[in-house]
């Protein structure tokens, strides 16, 4: 075990029947970090959280969570973890600290012990006002928040949240991540979370891109950016594919079709929209540029776009 590791994932393999669902992953999640799981309805992001959370026993690899095997050992790994779930795991007929009371009971927490525990966390997380308040009544952003406090009631090294911002207005979305940040700062704890949020994924320490099971991308969001080097330009065309083989035919490097754009990395990309109209001005319907986006970072790895893949999997259920 890496001791500077609280998650530590090697050769990672999980199957649904003969569906290969995560294909030999590999990585480590450094105590105190911030650590995203971003990728497509499809992607694998699921499957590995239902793995590192111990619902879930994975077909193959080692896969340890605060020092321990989550096959071998789960009870000892749940001790040290908190979860919040993408569906709500809140009973609405109760309050907000009825649901908390209810979760340390679970931990062993009883009596003064707990009712300090319960108005600490809920002061952390600015809910004492609303303590007596039926859950049933809160809005989407404070019943996240109380999700939230239920997860770190145990004060457990390790938060693991799937997609934690889900049904969530932008402000709430805010709100909820300025929360999370501030657990981070100020009690040191270990954030581990998946989405399919550009934005949020560009806010986190460190990002792990998945798609189709496999990691095809793993550093921090503006390491990750920095490997595409240069602009993003991007040429409108009615024939993409003709036009991708002459851009690389008279300008060289590895243009890309994707939908009917074509896609090519350059440095000092608005002297090359100059070169690149005048060749194909016919061909060419508009161009945009843009300095390297995730998405980019996506398309250059997979070769397709992120939100035509969560088009195409949304709706088929998560992995």
């Amino acid at each position: 075990m890496n001791e500077q590791a609280i998650i530590e994932v090697e050769d990672l393999t999980h199957f649904y029947g003969d569906r290969e669902a995560l294909h030999e992953l590999s990585f480590t999640v450094r105590p105190g970090e911030f650590f995203g799981l971003l990728g497509p309805n499809g992607g694998g992001k699921t499957t590995l959280f239902r793995i590192l959370s111990t619902m879930l026993v994975p077909t193959r690899g080692s896969t340890r969570v605060c020092g321990w095997d989550v096959a071998e050992r789960p009870q000892a790994v749940r001790a040290h973890i908190g979860v919040v779930f993408q569906s709500p795991s809140l009973d609405g007929k109760l309050t907000a600290a009825e649901n908390l009371r209810h979760q340390g009971h679970l931990y062993g927490l009883s009596g003064r012990r707990l009712q300090e525990r319960i108005e600490e966390t809920l002061g952390r997380l600015g809910l004492m006002e609303r303590a007596e308040d039926y859950v049933e009544t809160l809005s989407g952003g404070l019943k996240r928040r109380v999700e939230l406090a239920k997860a770190f009631l145990h004060r457990p090294k390790l938060l693991l949240l799937d997609e934690p911002s889900t049904g969530l207005d932008p402000g709430a979305r805010r709100e909820l991540w300025n929360y999370l940040k501030m657990l981070q700062q100020r009690d040191g704890t270990t954030i581990v979370l998946t989405t399919h949020i550009l934005e949020e994924a560009d806010s986190c320490d460190r990002l792990g891109i998945l798609d189709q099971g496999e990691m095809v991308a793993l550093d921090s969001p503006g390491g990750l950016k920095a490997q595409i080097g240069g602009d993003v330009v991007t040429a409108q065309s009615d024939e993409p594919h003709r036009l991708c083989e002459q851009i690389r035919a008279r300008f060289g490097g590895e243009p890309l079709v994707v939908g009917n754009m074509v896609r090519i990395e350059r440095e000092r990309g608005h002297e090359f929209i100059t070169e690149l109209v005048e060749a194909f001005a016919g061909q060419i319907s508009s161009v945009t540029l843009s300095k390297p986006t995730l998405e980019d970072v996506f398309i250059q790895r997979t070769g397709h776009r992120f939100w035509d893949e969560e088009l195409a999997l949304g709706r088929s259920g998560h992995l």
